[in-house]
This record gives C-alpha cells, sequence and structure tokens, in this order.
C-alpha cells in the first residue's frame, strides 16, 4: 500500500499518512473535549508536582481552544512530514525521545500552571531538523535546514517570556531536546550521508557531463 513496487521505496501516502495521524489524533482529543464539555488541562504538565508528571505524555494532545490547535496543525504536519521524508529510519524515535525529553524539562524548569499543547513538541521539530541537517553536511539536508530557518525562524522569540499565557518554558524545553536529539543522531547518520557523497555517477550522467571541458563549456561531439 505504502510502498513503489517497481523501486520499492515509500510512496507518498507513506509520508502523509503518519504525519496525517498525528494531526488526527490531536483533533480527536479536542472533539471530545469541545464536544462533551469536558475540560483536560488538569491533565497538562504542572511542574515540579508527581501529578503533574503525567503531562508528560497527555499534555501534548490538550489545547486551550480552536485558535491555539489552529496554530499547531499546520506546522505540525509540515514538520512530521519533512521528519518522515528525510530521516525515515529513526523518525518514531525522535517523536518519542523528543516528546518525552520536552514534557520532562517542562516539568523541571515550567512555572506553577498547567502547561498544554503539541508547541514544545513543534519547537523540537524544527531544532532537530535545523541541527542534523547543520551537523550531517549533506547538501539535501542543509537545503532542509534552510528552508527550517525561513518558515519557522521567528519561533525563537516566542522562547522568552514575552507573552503572557504562552508556555515559553515548554517552547525553550522543545528547543533544546531537538538540539540534543540532533547530536546524538547526526553521529549515527553521518556514516549513511557520506557514503552518498562518495556515491559514483551514473553511465547517462557521465556521458552528459563528457560534453563539458573543465571549465564547464560545451564541446561538440566529434562523433558523426
Amino acid at each position: 500500500m505504502f510502498m513503489n513496487r517497481q523501486k520499492n521505496k515509500p510512496t507518498l501516502a507513506f509520508y502523509l499518512f503518519y504525519p496525517l495521524l498525528i494531526v488526527f489524533l490531536m483533533w480527536l482529543v479536542f472533539f471530545i473535549e469541545d464536544t462533551f464539555n469536558l475540560n483536560f488541562n488538569k491533565y497538562g504538565v504542572y511542574p515540579q508536582t508527581f501529578k503533574g508528571l503525567r503531562g508528560i505524555l497527555l499534555s501534548p494532545l490538550i489545547h486551550g481552544g480552536f485558535k491555539h490547535i489552529i496554530s499547531n496543525t499546520i506546522p505540525l504536519f509540515v514538520l512530521t512530514g519533512f521528519l518522515f521524508y528525510h530521516y525515515r529510519r529513526i523518525a518514531w524515535q525522535v517523536l518519542f525521545y523528543g516528546w518525552l525529553l520536552t514534557g520532562l524539562l517542562t516539568w523541571l524548569i515550567g512555572r506553577p500552571s498547567y502547561h498544554i499543547g503539541i508547541s514544545g513538541i513543534n519547537y523540537m521539530l524544527v531544532s532537530f531538523l535545523f541541527f542534523t541537517g547543520v551537523l550531517i553536511g549533506y547538501y539535501r539536508l542543509i537545503a532542509l535546514s534552510l528552508i527550517i530557518v525561513f518558515l519557522y525562524g521567528g519561533l525563537i522569540w516566542f522562547m522568552f517570556p514575552i507573552v503572557d499565557h504562552m508556555s515559553w518554558e515548554g517552547h525553550l524545553s522543545g528547543f533544546i531536546s531537538g538540539i540534543l536529539l540532533a547530536f546524538y543522531y547526526s553521529q549515527k547518520l553521518k556514516p549513511l550521508y557520506q557514503d552518498k557523497k562518495n556515491v559514483k555517477m551514473y553511465p547517462e550522467d557521465e556521458t552528459f557531463l563528457s560534453h563539458f571541458d573543465e571549465n564547464g563549456n560545451f564541446m561538440e561531439s566529434n562523433d558523426k
């Protein structure tokens, strides 16, 4: 279903399925809360309390309102899409450990209030995708890092206490978690991308490039 049989590679459906699944789960929780007039805020991270530890797992799925969840939906879909496309082998590991680390750090440094929302995970993904690309140094991943800066560079300001009623601690925790994961996984992935740098060109590429001299000037073929 999700594999191209001819090339044995994942199809576009594969790269879209898991990001959509995560977004769907987040919206399902919001729908249940809104439809039945419930309040799940008490399941968020409440720093430095034993009861607040449950929020490490639950808080990213809880949102304070429609505007809150809408603002997180598109970044979550885009960033998880990038993650599964470029780092398919470790995508679930990054999400799992990033989820736990972000929640734990928020629990350690946060103000005495309920911290909810998946924006901390978005910050973790921004940080991971940017720094992993830079650390590995593979041109496609560097290009992705630049795209991340272009799309989400402005988020850095919300890691500081400049907006009331916003969990800047959760944002900062996510960003730090992404850096830690980037340093860890980049060391494991570097050899794989080093091999890609050394891959020989396909024969048709060599034939095409043979029509150019060392200065890049086109040379007419002597073959008739």
